[in-house]
């Protein structure tokens, strides 16, 4: 078993497909995930599920893996307080990264109906895009990720496959923004649509995993003072960067959600 706990989930996935239903059934979504280089044994360890949920995960595991070996049920123990999956909560660092993550979902919950919206109107609305595109590399990539990649990943391992798998993550995002570009300049509407409809469906899922998955573990593991230096730092950024950044985009999302609707 040690060698699959050590092995990139899609791996043990593809072997034993089975497996992918278990972790499914725990909220744990590694099935729909891209890149899948996360170890086994990592993906169990960061979800926020109790020790006797995971001890539970772990032998419906092995006995896919083992069908036919003999392995002992887990016996349920009594846990401490706060070892259930509860309420999430965050230190305010990561509190202000989960706040930031508000205005990019309403650009993300939009797109059905941005794409509604290009494919009625007869002329190609290019400044929609651009304001999109604009939104997307000023506050969700300069502001937000930026954020991510050089101050509080920095914390951790850069090795580590979670977060390699989460900057990959930033990384394909970034690539259906090109291509959103690329379509407007060749006029070419249903590739702007079908790149928006892309970076839709990636973050939507990339948000949920930093906010129930990836925060919660990194809090974990952070102490008082990096907690500390952290919200320093975050807060240098918002000085020197945002200047009144998120203001300016709550308004321009606020604009184009009232335009698409009333078309």
């Amino acid at each position: 078993m040690k060698a699959y706990l050590n092995a990139p989930i899609k791996e043990v996935i593809t072997k034993f497909p089975e497996v992918a239903g278990i972790l499914t059934s725990y909220d744990i979504g590694c099935v729909p995930c891209a890149v899948g280089t996360c170890l086994l044994k990592d993906v169990v360890t960061i979800h926020n599920i109790s020790e006797n949920k995971k001890a539970e995960l772990m032998y419906r595991v092995e006995k896919a893996i083992y069908p036919d070996r003999q392995i002992a049920k887990p016996v349920p123990v009594a846990e401490q307080p706060g070892s259930k999956k509860e309420v999430l909560r965050y230190s305010p660092p990561l509190k202000a990264l989960v706040d930031e993550h508000d205005l990019i979902k309403r650009l993300l919950k939009s797109v059905p109906g941005i794409a509604k919206y290009l494919r009625k109107n007869p002329a190609l609305d290019k400044e929609l895009v651009l304001n999109i595109v604009d939104f997307i590399r000023k506050y969700a990539d300069k502001l937000h990720h930026a954020k991510e990649e050089d101050i509080l990943f920095k914390y951790f391992d850069g090795n580590s496959d979670v977060l390699k798998t989460m900057l990959a993550d930033h990384t394909s995002g970034r690539e259906h923004v090109k291509s959103v570009v690329k379509a407007l300049n060749e006029n070419d509407r249903e590739s702007i649509i079908l790149h928006l409809e892309g970076y839709a469906a990636l973050l939507t899922e990339h948000i949920r995993k930093e906010d129930e998955i990836l925060y919660p573990w990194m809090d974990r593991g952070l102490s008082v003072s990096q907690v500390g230096e952290l919200f320093t730092k975050f807060n240098e950024v918002d000085t020197v960067t945002q200047k009144g950044v998120a203001e300016k985009y709550r308004k321009s999302i606020e604009l184009m959600e009232e335009q698409i609707i009333t078309e």
